[in-house]
């Protein structure tokens, strides 16, 4: 009988807190439960930074790293792509995308950019390029076409091991806009840099990696927003008009 008493309460105490486990998963809301669940399947360091239940088809989106991607009630299955309405070819991806990289335009360190000013200037964009990149390339010529801008070019050494010594050499030319303009647009190399001399390098990957700038050219414009990749005269325009 003594046995058979301490089993019984031994039984009666699991099945208690079974249910108290059980009752405070319950009580998560799906999306602390998505978290929960989640995070741990998407990799070492990644960290989920919110998850909101969307008006489309019951999904839940989940913001992670400056991106986003799908998952249902349950975290049983990821949808990794972009929701775009069918008959307005609304990308609604694309649009939190985009709000989720926004940047404070005044935030950023100018003073590590190359300035160039054409017309009055009054329009502003700031471009992360490396001078081992065709597109940007591209985009200088782009630009060519383009008056009434201020340019700010951060330097951004990603692409080939001596972007680091040219964009140095640019920087500290006696005319750093006209010297990046002569590489980029006719592949006239500047002189070498004095050993005095030295490139913020260091501190333009650092503020491109924070702002996850994954290319060149990325341009941010005066409102925050950014457009990866060169555009034409006609589309940089349209963006310049947009934001008035």
């Amino acid at each position: 009988m003594k046995k058979r008493s301490i089993f019984s309460v031994v039984t009666v105490m699991a099945a208690m807190l079974a249910s108290l486990a059980g009752s405070a998963f319950a009580a998560d809301s799906p999306e602390a439960t998505i978290k929960k669940v989640l995070e741990p399947r998407l990799g070492e360091g990644a960290k989920i930074e919110s998850v909101t239940k969307t008006p489309y088809s019951g999904l839940f989106e989940v913001q992670v790293d400056g991106d986003v991607i799908y998952t249902d009630a349950k975290a049983q299955y990821l949808f990794i792509g972009r929701v775009v309405d069918s008959q307005t070819y609304r990308d609604f991806t694309k649009e939190k995308i985009q709000s989720l990289n926004k940047v404070k335009f005044s935030d950023l360190p100018l003073d590590l950019a190359i300035k160039t000013v054409k017309g009055n200037g009054k329009r502003m964009i700031a471009v992360f390029e490396d001078p081992n990149c065709g597109y940007c390339k591209r985009f200088q010529k782009t630009l060519q076409e383009v008056d009434n801008v201020t340019v700010y070019t951060f330097q951004y050494n990603i692409l080939a091991p001596d972007s680091i010594e040219k964009s140095r050499n640019i920087w500290c030319a006696p005319n750093p806009g006209k010297a990046w303009s002569d590489w980029m647009l006719n592949g006239k190399e500047a002189p070498a840099a004095p050993a005095s001399c030295t490139a913020p390098h260091e501190k333009v990957l650092a503020l491109g990696q924070k702002m996850k700038v994954t290319g060149t050219p990325t341009i941010i414009f005066a409102d925050g927003s950014r457009i990866p990749g060169a555009i034409d005269s006609k589309g940089l325009e349209e963006k310049f008009s947009s934001l008035k």
